[in-house]
């Protein structure tokens, strides 16, 4: 006879980044941040911002797998979540009910909770607002979740197109949420420097009236490019 599994699957221990390196994501574009980790590492664009007014999120990943139409992994990672954690959860894109509402976000907001980001629809738009918790979706339905699980906490999840592992970092602004690997945070963080400065050139040309930028009009007048009139 098959087992039934647990409720919940809990994994409360992982690493988490160091404070300074959470610290120096905050304010960095999502842009820039996905451009030093060579041009991926954002969330699916369905994944957006709530409101446009509490869409600046840094943090480090608590990750969830409700599954479809169901939160109790939700109250998991919320129990696992210490201050300044995001709490990513996974329901396999389901569209038919939310996996969250106010007073559960408010709940974690309570927590230190820094933002919630998950794949599929929330619920209750004018209380998450009066909450002000940055919340990433992928839509509005009334419709409510049960809290039956099975699910897990602490384990890495696929959502959006991106991996997402506990202790991950989150970042996240009006284009979306990128998704910096704990590993890999030192390394992105290290080129940072460069695409920001090579950003803020281009700008300034910008601004000056440039039309074409050079790695383009190379191309243009070489024999790599065949006009047909």
């Amino acid at each position: 006879m098959i087992e039934d599994p647990p409720l919940l699957t809990i994994k409360r221990r992982f690493e988490r980044p160091a404070a300074d390196i959470i610290s120096a994501f905050s304010g960095v574009p999502v842009s820039q941040v996905v451009d030093a980790m060579g041009g991926r590492g954002a969330l699916h664009h369905a994944i957006k911002p709530l409101s446009p007014a509490a869409a600046t999120l840094v943090g480090v990943a608590v990750t969830c797998q409700c599954g479809p139409s169901d939160n109790l992994a939700l109250f998991g990672a919320l129990d696992v979540a210490v201050s300044g954690d995001v709490i990513i959860a996974a329901t396999d894109s389901f569209a038919g009910a939310a996996v969250t509402g106010d007073l559960v976000l408010g709940m974690a907001r309570n927590k230190g909770v820094a933002g919630f980001v998950t794949d599929g629809l929330v619920r209750d738009v004018i209380g998450i607002e009066a909450v002000g918790l940055p919340v990433y979706c992928a839509g509005v339905i009334a419709n409510s979740p049960a809290r039956n699980g099975p699910g897990t906490v602490g384990f890495p999840v696929v959502l959006g197109g991106v991996t997402t592992s506990p202790g991950d970092i989150l970042i996240g602004d009006r284009d979306g949420v990128a998704v910096v690997p704990r590993l890999e945070a030192r390394t992105v963080l290290a080129r940072l420097a460069a695409i920001k400065a090579a950003e803020q050139d281009l700008d300034a040309k910008v601004r000056q009236g440039l039309e074409m930028p050079e790695f383009a009009t190379v191309v243009l007048k070489s024999d790599r490019t065949r006009f047909v009139d």
